[in-house]
């Protein structure tokens, strides 16, 4: 499969590496340029490029940047309506994102993501420690293989990405339409869990949709200022750990 990543933090240089030693081409961007990734296509023998580049004749593509760059990724990033699009990101107000209005009023993080990038995207990824993404994959069928959820509105786009995690060595549960997603979300149970499907599905089940405190923004976030990103004719209206 040919695969782009934006993004080479804890998550996606995690992906760059395990999809890598699968077998599958890869390309991977960051906000920097391709030069400050000369070492990871070193060690990995991925292709670097643009950011544009690396989202154009992908099958899919993972976005692992912070929620709050998000508005500043390239308008018409994909060049297919095909292209499965990944959000693997995590909103994090109080730490590093700064307050977005549409988010604290109930918009799930990932439909935000999505409304930007004006593309359909698929929610997964964004559960699980990077290293134990890297180390904790195991056989199918080994009762102690963990499981991420992932949540989406196209079957076809989930299924790929469910096939991409079981081939990294993990279960994963179908957990509904991307407007389902805040079940996955910073706070709550399936959230930094290393969980069995079954635990999965229950975990999910439970879930409260009311933000935990530690993961809304206050006054010490950022100072009152909201993350916006200009209303585009292309884009539908606003609204790892």
């Amino acid at each position: 499969m040919k695969i782009g990543i934006i993004g080479a933090g804890h998550i996606g240089g995690t992906l760059v590496r395990r999809l890598r030693a699968l077998g599958h081409d890869v390309t991977v961007a960051n906000s920097r340029g391709p030069s400050t990734l000369s070492s990871l296509a070193a060690e990995t023998g991925a292709h670097v490029a643009t950011v544009r580049d690396a989202a154009r004749g992908k099958d899919l593509v993972v976005v692992s940047i912070p929620v709050k760059a998000i508005p500043e990724l390239p308008d018409a990033l994909f060049d297919s309506d095909k292209t499965i699009v990944v959000d693997t990101g995590n909103y994090y107000p109080q730490q590093r994102d700064g307050r977005i209005d549409a988010i604290e009023a109930g918009t799930p993080e990932s439909k935000w993501v999505e409304q930007q990038l004006g593309h359909p995207v698929i929610k997964a990824f964004n559960t699980i420690y990077a290293q134990h993404l890297m180390e904790n994959g195991r056989p199918a069928g080994d009762p102690r293989r963990v499981a991420l959820p992932v949540a989406g509105d196209s079957p076809d786009a989930k299924k790929k990405v469910i096939d991409l995690i079981d081939q990294l060595g993990f279960d994963a549960v179908d957990a509904g339409d991307l407007s389902e997603s805040w079940r996955q979300q910073p706070g709550t149970p399936v959230y930094g869990a290393d969980l069995t499907a079954n635990e999965v599905r229950r975990a999910l089940a439970d879930a409260d949709q009311e933000r935990r405190v530690d993961f809304r923004a206050d006054s010490r976030a950022s100072g009152g200022e909201s993350v916006r990103r200009p209303a585009r004719p292309d884009a539908p209206s606003a609204g790892g750990p």
